[in-house]
């Protein structure tokens, strides 16, 4: 990849300041650029290395106002995280392109009745089981297993080891990655009276919308009836437990280990943090923002909200409260101070 800065800032729409003609070979984190590298600065936190950083060029925002000199070309846009990770995706579609997988390896099992788009990768030792319906620029790494009667829409990659249960639907342009479960059975056991329990059949099935990244380990169960569904534009982080019949609003992000207990819908737009736990048969309101390792016990009826703790209270009551918990301990010695003062007998 050989670009120039003036073809760079083309694509992104932004203003120069400085050489244009500035050679961009790679792309890199600003404090460990060389000369041909092109970086962004979005977190004031690594301002300092704009001062020093030997990239070619810096994607800064268009507000952003250096303190000190700055040798290398800077291109201006309205967000420098959202232009760079647009540059990324380019950058890997190049790659793509340039390294393209087509074809079927073998070893690997193909049913007769499953039918296959064109322009499509199934690599060695992958199952594609009966009825499977495979859209258009598919790939399937290798050892991935796809169940019987399971829909995969265009451009949808299914990385190595991946394994999607029967009647399952994957949309257009979803990115699961290795080693995630689509379909596995829900947590249903019913107690019997000697203390044992029953399996509860789950005959439900796995939907997953368009434009879907599922990260690496993670798990969506089948509904024991009905769907469990995953709306479009949803981005799940890896080590990731979605339980039967959930559904996941439009455009939401959850970071890893959070665990989604059964029958809980959760509204579009939400942001929720790393090891979130939520309790079964709870609704979570659009635009919902959960801190890290936060407890989840009952329904979330007002939209736009900062949630933390277990069980969760907004953000800013947390603070005062934690201001508080944090004197408890000072607290508790000026308490004892006065207990023994006024039981302290009189003297005679």
């Amino acid at each position: 990849m050989e670009f120039t800065v003036q073809q760079v800032a083309g694509l992104l729409n932004g203003e120069i300041e400085g050489d244009s003609r500035r050679i961009i070979k790679g792309l890199a984190k600003i404090q460990e650029a060389t000369a041909t590298d092109i970086v962004f600065l979005a977190n004031m936190l690594y301002e300092p290395y704009a001062y020093t950083t030997k990239a070619a060029a810096i994607i800064v925002n268009k507000d952003f106002v250096p303190k000190k000199q700055i040798n290398a070309t800077l291109i201006r846009v309205d967000d420098a995280y959202v232009a760079f990770s647009q540059l990324l995706n380019e950058y890997q579609k190049l790659m793509q392109t340039t390294s393209k997988k087509v074809g079927i390896e073998q070893p690997c099992y193909i049913s007769p009745s499953a039918q296959l788009g064109s322009d499509i990768y199934v690599g060695a030792f992958a199952y594609i089981g009966q009825g499977v319906k495979i859209g258009n620029g598919v790939k399937v790494y290798p050892q991935v297993h796809i169940g019987d009667n399971t829909v995969i829409g265009d451009n949808t990659i299914l990385y190595p080891g991946v394994k999607i249960y029967h009647n399952c639907t994957i949309g257009k342009n979803c990115t699961i990655h290795a080693g995630a479960v689509i379909g596995s059975d829900g947590f249903g056991f019913a107690p019997q009276a000697d203390g044992t329990y029953i399996a509860v059949p789950q005959v439900g099935s796995v939907i997953i919308e368009d434009n879907v990244d599922i990260g690496a380990n993670t798990v969506i169960d089948r509904a024991t009836m009905g769907e469990t569904i995953i709306h479009s534009g949803v981005k799940l982080d890896n080590l990731i437990q979605v339980a039967h019949n959930v559904r996941i609003g439009k455009n939401t992000v959850i970071a890893s280990q959070t665990g989604i207990s059964g029958s809980t819908e959760i509204g579009e737009n939400c942001m929720i943090a790393g090891q979130v736990g939520f309790a079964g048969h709870i609704k979570v309101a659009n635009r919902t923002n959960i801190g890290a390792q936060a407890g989840v016990m009952k329904s979330i009826k007002e939209e736009n909200q900062v949630l933390v703790g277990s069980p969760v209270i907004d953000v800013k009551d947390y603070m005062k409260s934690f201001a508080i918990f944090k004197k408890l301990p000072e607290m508790a010695k000026r308490l004892d101070a006065i207990e023994k003062i006024v039981t302290q007998k009189p003297q005679q």
